[in-house]
Order: structure tokens, then sequence, then C-alpha cells
């Protein structure tokens, strides 16, 4: 039986969701958008391989671990494009006049956004905070797109790019939903929805008998809700129980589901795993989520290094994974909670165990090969 955990100290948090979808827009667009199709008809379109690691599952006690490898996506390193080219897909469709699409990032959505804009043949404007290394700003500048670096942090760069957007009249692309700018977001979730449908073909369409955890890593929080919802439209109170992982450094979503509301991170500071540098979880996000996950854990960016080093270095016959820091953060957390005697309360009320089957997510590539190759080394 699982039951909630409300001790500030320990770094997860257990509680038993509803399993019940929200009654709001980002639901009505993820239930009647199909993405699936538009992407089948991009050239550069390839389904992203779900690897087993079968010998490192065995290594560890667990039934079995897969890996959905987004590395291979779109040329990007990562996932998002399959969001930014979606939804500047269905923009451009009301409104083919636009001409610069605007975004803030902390690197991959940014990119992905600048892609997208570029294959429209459109502009893009791209703002990252402060902490943004200086690989993923040359990353995005490479996809065409004017990147402007604020003395700011992720939530205020948000906010100023919104601003801009609104005086230059530009179209913006955000990944993170507040009140009253919900409908693009939805737009990039329903794109996400993409590579979760993918693995039916790769699971035989039957996931709930095939695994048994899911383990999500959040920034926002869009991509995770947007797995939440493929799971709980699919399976309802038969979905695989889905896990978040934040760093220490940058959780969000873990501080609020704790909270019981959204809050910004009690705790803000640098972190590794730049794609899951955030603030505030998206308002959309936080509605799906806080409805299906069964437990929220923060790691330490130690943790997130030392999963890259397994993946990159596989054990047997295993496949190689190329992994960034955020990509490793789903492994960092199962590793995590088998290894760490500070969250042994989680691995006991999960009933992990040698039959346990565990689907994961490496959602970027090297997208820093400098800090790639200091980490792997």
């Amino acid at each position: 039986m699982i039951f909630f955990s409300h001790m500030d100290q320990l770094p997860f948090h257990i509680q038993e969701p509803s399993f019940q979808l929200p009654n709001n827009l980002t639901v009505s667009i993820l239930k009647n958008k199909n993405a699936l199709p538009f992407h089948q008809g991009l050239a550069a379109y390839c389904p992203t391989p779900l690897i087993s690691l079968g010998a490192l599952a065995k290594a560890i006690g667990l039934g079995a671990i897969y890996i959905k490898d987004e590395s291979y996506r779109f040329d990007l390193n990562a996932f998002k494009g399959l969001g930014a080219s979606f939804a500047i897909g269905q923009l451009l469709e009301k409104k083919p006049e636009i001409e610069i699409f605007c975004t803030a990032t902390d690197g991959n959505h940014g990119r992905a956004v600048a892609w997208a804009a570029k294959a429209a043949g459109k502009k893009s404007v791209v703002f990252v905070p402060a902490d943004t290394s200086l690989n993923r700003i040359k990353a995005i500048e490479k996809e065409g797109a004017t990147v402007v670096q604020l003395n700011k942090n992720y939530d205020d760069t948000c906010a100023h790019a919104e601003r801009i957007s609104k005086i230059n009249q530009w179209e913006l692309v955000q990944d993170t939903a507040w009140k009253g700018y919900e409908e693009i977001p939805a737009d990039i979730m329903a794109g996400y929805l993409t590579h979760f449908k993918e693995l039916e073909d790769s699971l035989h369409g039957v996931a709930r008998p095939d695994v048994d955890l899911v383990f999500l890593q959040v920034g926002v929080g869009s991509w995770a809700a947007s797995a939440a919802f493929y799971y709980l439209q699919r399976y309802g109170k038969e979905s695989p129980l889905l896990i978040t992982v934040e760093p220490d450094g940058s959780a969000g979503f873990f501080d609020s589901l704790k909270n019981g509301e959204r809050v910004s991170p009690e705790s803000s500071s640098h972190t590794i795993m730049g794609g899951l540098s955030c603030g505030i979880p998206s308002l959309s996000g936080w509605e799906m989520l806080k409805n299906a996950v069964t437990a929220a854990i923060r790691i330490p960016d130690e943790e997130a290094k030392r999963a890259m080093r397994q993946l990159y270095v596989p054990l047997g016959n295993d496949q190689r994974v190329i992994s960034g820091e955020s990509g490793a953060a789903g492994l960092a957390g199962l590793l995590t909670i088998l290894q760490d005697p500070a969250y042994a309360g989680i691995k006991e009320q999960l009933q992990i165990g040698p039959q346990t089957r565990i689907l994961l997510f490496n959602t970027e590539g090297n997208t820093d090969e400098e800090s790639f190759e200091q980490i792997i080394s």
C-alpha cells in the first residue's frame, strides 16, 4: 500500500494519484489533435529507437529496463523538435503571415523553435537566462536564431520574452503555460505525444503488461505532463506508475507537489541538468501531473553524471547510449532509488524488485559536447 510522505527532509514525495484528467483547454487539445501524421510528413522524421538494457537490469536486480533514445530526433539531439514543429505548423495554418517567432529557453526548446522556424522560412529570436552555456547558445544560433542572453533566471527570461513579443508583434512559442497563455503550450504538448505513440509499436501496443514504472524528468513539466496525459487517457487507473525526477537545484514540481500548489523551487541554484533548470511549473503541466504522479524525487548533479557514464560504458551486450545531463536524469533517479539509503523508503513503497520493468527516456544526447566529454572522461 502506498502512503503519503510529508517529511520535508526526505528527497522524495509519495502520494495516491487520482488518475483523473482535468477538464481544461489543454486536455481538449490533446484529445483532439494528432501530431503523428504531421510529423510523418516531415522529411526528417524517423521514429527514435527503444533500447533494452538487459545486462544493466540484471546487474541491479530488475526485470527489465527500456530506454527510448531521443538523441536521434531530427538531428537536434533532443525530443523538443516534436513540440516546436507541430506548434509552429498549427500557428502558420491560422496565421501564415507570421514572420518572427520568439521564445525563452534553457537550451533545447530554443534550438527546436529556431529549427522549426527556419524550416518554415521564418525568423526566430531566442532569449536565454544567465546560466545558459556558450555551447548551447551556439547550437541555437546554428539553427539561424538571433540569441539574446539576459542577466535573469528562467522565469524572468520567460516574462521578458512575453513582453518583448507583444511590443514587437512577434509570435511567442513558449513551452510553459500560464493563465491566458495555454493554447500554444498545449500544441507543443500535442507534438510530444508522437514519441509516446511510437512506443505502441515498440512495445506491441500493450504498455501496461510490459512496464511497471515510468521515470519522467521534469523541467517546466510540459513534456512529463504529455506523458501523463498519454498514460491516463490510454490506461486510466491501470497505468504504469509515473515517477518524476528533478535536480536538487531546480525542483519546482517536487516542491509544488509537497506544498499542494504551484510554487517556485524552494532552493533554486545552479544545476548541470540545464534542460531541467526551470522555475515554477507550467500551469497546464501542473494540473496534469499532480493527478497522475505516484512519486516525485530530487537528485544531486553527481547522480546525473554517474548515469551518463553508465549509459556511455554499458554492461555486457547492452547498446551504448549517448546521453546529456538532463537526458540521463531518469536513469539517475532509478539508480539513486536503488542504491542510496536515503531513498530506501521509496524503493520499498514502490515495491521495486526482480520482476519490476522500467521505462526511461533519454530526452537529450550530448547537447553540450564540452561538458559531455568532461563528464564521461
